[in-house]
């Protein structure tokens, strides 16, 4: 009885009421602090840093009040030295306001490997052994010899070079080959419409050397050069062409699809369904 009295009291009511007030204006505190802290509704669309030095990056980087931190770096040889190559979150990722961009740049050192020996070995053989330790395969020299596409030599810049050396990771070995005793030849290889990747395999399984690689003022960024495909060849490709071992193929690249001949897009497009 004395306790429901308690309960409808001036005092227990007076002090129901401040705790209530109380109550609201802290949940409202609350919020309120919540909303400044998380910044709410306030998101950024993330830079394209790719391909920017740090001190660019950096410049950008504090306009929009973000933050960086370079997580990883490695070795590319046809991008700028200390140059950015991958940044997580992506460009136009939204974000807010002091969030942490990652960072991957380009080393300003080349990882070093050692030279493997390839000396009596067949081309294809070579090939593997310089991939599989991170070297690239060169120019191909043919000399007369008995042993045909055998591994004579092992050059690095012109010079000869001996197993165990140590060379930047990616460098080029040149390699001087037997060619027969006799003037053999070899297929003319069709590269229209392959990636530059494609085309440096095909060729060099061919026996043949790369020539000239002309780029057109199609490339805008570094993943338009990763999308480009040969549009023109030289020699052109026909059937009947037949070229000496280690000849040269000059190729052009673009990554303008429309260059592609009108022809070839639909031969490929015909022999899709026989692909599967």
């Amino acid at each position: 009885m004395k306790f429901l009295k308690f309960l409808i009291s001036r005092l227990f009511l007076k002090h129901l009421f401040y705790i209530i007030v109380l109550t609201i204006f802290v949940l409202i505190f609350i919020f309120l602090f919540l909303k400044v802290y998380t910044r709410h509704s306030q998101a950024l669309s993330v830079p394209d840093l790719r391909g920017l030095s740090i001190k660019e990056a950096q410049d950008i980087l504090v306009f929009k009040k973000l933050r960086y931190q370079i997580v990883d770096s490695v070795y590319n040889n046809f991008v700028a030295r200390g140059s950015i190559i991958e940044q997580n979150p992506p460009p136009d990722f939204k974000v807010k306001v002091d969030r942490t961009i990652f960072l991957t740049i380009n080393a300003f050192n080349p990882e070093m490997v050692r030279m493997p020996n390839m000396i009596g070995v067949s081309l294809r053989q070579a090939k593997a052994i310089i991939e599989t330790a991170g070297l690239v395969v060169g120019r191909l020299n043919y000399v007369p010899d008995i042993a045909v596409n055998n591994v004579l030599q092992q050059k690095y810049k012109g010079n000869s070079i001996e197993p165990g050396d140590s060379l930047p990771k990616g460098s080029k070995i040149d390699l001087v080959l037997g060619r027969g005793l006799s003037d053999d030849k070899t297929a003319s290889p069709d590269l229209i419409g392959l990636k530059l990747p494609e085309a440096l395999d095909k060729i060099t399984s061919r026996y043949l050397n790369i020539g000239a690689i002309i780029y057109d003022g199609s490339f805008a960024n570094a993943e338009d050069s990763a999308n480009a495909f040969i549009w023109k060849q030289r020699p052109v490709f026909d059937d009947q062409t037949m070229l000496n071992l280690g000849s040269t193929v000059d190729i052009w690249i673009t990554a303008d699809s429309t260059k592609l001949p009108q022809a070839d897009t639909t031969s490929i497009d015909l022999q899709k369904p026989d692909d599967h």
